[in-house]
């Protein structure tokens, strides 16, 4: 019996082994516990702007490949300019193919305590409200809703990071946005030019990071933190000249 023992303990290994394997192997990283509507219509009225702050999803690069997230994704804004993969399963309504699609959480799908039915964006749901044309990619108009599976994706963009620049004297508001990588922006610290320390800022809302010391007449640099702990630097990308409303873009990227 205490010469079997060690073989008993080497097939539960081999065993543990094999089913970790074969499930990351069937899983893949997908989540199937989810489902996506659509608002708006195809030229993406009512998706421009929204809950993370971001303004024109044309010019600043998003388009309509967007969506919404219910609470239970959102995070208090913390997963604004994160990316997924979306694909319509298990639903006569899917569009054959297995089509999938790339979205940027851009905006808050809020939840309902008023009805007890049809309450999609309350939590614990997982849920997507997509813009109509990515919806009409995965699934049919009729629909209306269709069960989804999803998982996160790196974010391509083209080009650096990119800062506009908002507010008022003393009260200073910078959106980050065109974001790579897993696309979500943990932590920004800023360093003016009369400084040497990088100084924390706050996040306001969605992707806008907030700062309270007076800034006119210097030039600025950004540290940026992703979720995934990454950061990068953008030395002196805002000219010492600035002013409110513009965006400066930086050389570098995740």
């Amino acid at each position: 019996m205490v010469r079997f023992l060690p073989f008993l303990y080497y097939c539960f290994f081999a065993i543990t082994i094999a089913l970790s394997l074969s499930c990351q192997a069937t899983n893949d990283g997908w989540v199937t516990d989810a489902h996506a509507t659509f608002y708006g219509d195809m030229k993406g009225g009512e998706t421009m702007y929204g809950a993370c702050g971001y303004k024109n999803l044309y010019s600043q690069g998003y388009g309509l490949e967007t969506a919404a997230l219910s609470t239970a994704l959102f995070n208090n804004g913390s997963a604004c300019g994160s990316c997924y993969e979306i694909q319509c399963v298990n639903s006569k309504w899917c569009k054959p193919g297995h089509n999938t699609i790339k979205i940027t959480a851009t905006n808050f799908c809020p939840p309902n305590y008023t009805k007890t039915v049809d309450i999609w964006c309350n939590p614990p749901q997982k849920h997507f409200d997509l813009s109509l044309k990515m919806f009409l990619t995965i699934a049919e108009y009729k629909a209306g809703i269709v069960p989804v599976q999803f998982r996160r994706v790196p974010c391509v963009r083209k080009g650096g990071l990119k800062f506009l620049l908002q507010g008022t004297q003393g009260w200073y508001l910078v959106l980050v946005f065109n974001v790579g990588g897993v696309g979500n922006v943990a932590d920004v610290k800023i360093k003016p030019s009369n400084s040497q320390n990088w100084m924390q800022m706050t996040r306001n809302w969605g992707q806008n990071w907030q700062f309270t010391k007076n800034l006119i007449g210097q030039s600025l640099s950004f540290q940026v933190t992703t979720s995934d702990g990454k950061m990068v630097q953008s030395d002196n990308v805002v000219p010492a000249n600035w002013q409110f409303g513009q965006t400066f873009e930086g050389r570098k990227n995740f």
